[in-house]
């Protein structure tokens, strides 16, 4: 099973830390090393630390490159500085996502897409067939290694090996060429948590001496080393959307409660008349708060007096809340909060109530 499987090269690291080995997007990844909740509430009030280097990362390069991003993607990447990084879904001739990305402007002619694992061949193929003018797209991904360094002490740790000014002052921003560890990175005030913090690019083969290097630098602060699980349970608290689960090929943008990063002002981009034609979404994307006894999971149908209103999209016991929260796809005329529903957990009906989908806030 295991041989099929694509490593990252902290692969052996993950080992030597006592990482659950699982596969997961055709990766061989740590699920989990001391437990999920000890990982997530790590995170939450120390520091822990990801290997993210399985995602992918795309340059945009050429004079036509910013009209490329406009092109594909739903936000507006126009009057971006350079170290700027900027969020969007993007999206297909019907509507739906073809996945969400993180843009980071390296200059006016150079931007690198940062895209999820398991769809990073999907998305290299769909801008290559969109690409249009004069530029170049390239998949970098086998070069590059990610670390996601999390929590409130995350940048404390990491300025034991960087200076002050090799990270970024705000937020969603990116300081290029960072000497780290006798190599050079790009480092991102960007995160999948919700917490404060920061995520590393390096070249491939350095990530296992940079990994050591903050596991040092941190052991005073208390880093942990965390998986797959634990970043799951992070992102669902902090209300971010999951691709696969939240959005997909048949979910708009619109419906995925992710509205503010699609420009409908914007002269086109590739979706936008569909959108259009769609008018005002007949489903949305709630938050519900398990108020019954049990925990509410993905794929299960939510009702109202009885009446099925919509499906559950991820759900999972939330260990800093000390509660279990789901995220759902509602008709749009239930979306109410404070409405009660129920959610059917194999059977047995378990009692939920409609609330913000951004259950945690740093």
């Amino acid at each position: 099973m295991t041989e099929e499987l694509k490593k990252t090269s902290l692969c052996d690291t993950h080992v030597k830390y006592g990482g659950k080995m699982v596969p997961f997007a055709g990766w061989y990844m740590p699920v989990q090393y001391k437990g999920v909740i000890d990982e997530h509430m790590n995170v939450r009030t120390k520091v822990g630390m990801f290997d993210v280097s399985h995602m992918g990362e795309i340059v945009v390069k050429g004079p036509d490159a910013l009209k490329n991003l406009n092109l594909l993607l739903t936000n507006d990447f126009n009057g971006m500085h350079d170290g700027q990084a900027r969020y969007s879904p993007m999206c297909n001739e019907e509507g739906g996502v073809v996945d969400d990305l993180i843009a980071y402007k390296k200059n006016d002619e150079e931007y690198l897409l940062v895209v999820n694992a398991a769809n990073k061949d999907k998305d290299f193929a769909w801008i290559l067939a969109h690409k249009t003018g004069d530029v170049e797209i390239t998949d970098i991904s086998a070069t590059v290694g990610q670390i996601a360094l999390q929590g409130p002490l995350a940048k404390q740790v990491l300025l034991k090996l960087v200076r002050p000014e090799d990270i970024p002052a705000e937020y969603y921003a990116c300081v290029f060429n960072v000497p780290i560890c006798g190599t050079e990175a790009m480092i991102s005030t960007t995160g999948y948590t919700g917490e404060d913090g920061v995520e590393i690019y390096m070249p491939w083969d350095k990530a296992p001496v940079v990994w050591e290097a903050l596991m040092e630098a941190g052991a005073e602060e208390g880093i942990m080393p965390c998986g797959l699980g634990a970043r799951d349970t992070l992102r669902l608290e902090a209300g971010m959307p999951l691709y696969g689960h939240e959005m997909d090929d048949t979910i708009s943008p619109k419906e995925a409660g992710l509205g503010i990063f699609v420009k409908m002002d914007k002269e086109d981009f590739i979706g936008k008349a569909a959108l259009e034609a769609m008018g005002a979404p007949k489903r949305r994307k709630v938050g519900l708060k398990v108020t019954g006894r049990g925990i509410v999971r993905e794929h299960q149908d939510v009702f109202l007096n009885g009446e099925k209103i919509g499906v559950t999209t991820s759900g999972t016991f939330c260990p800093f809340l000390n509660g279990a929260y789901a995220n759902a796809l509602v008709d749009a005329d239930h979306r109410e909060i404070g409405t009660k529903v129920e959610v059917d957990v194999r059977g047995r009906r378990v009692e939920c109530e409609i609330v913000k989908s951004q259950f945690y806030k740093r």
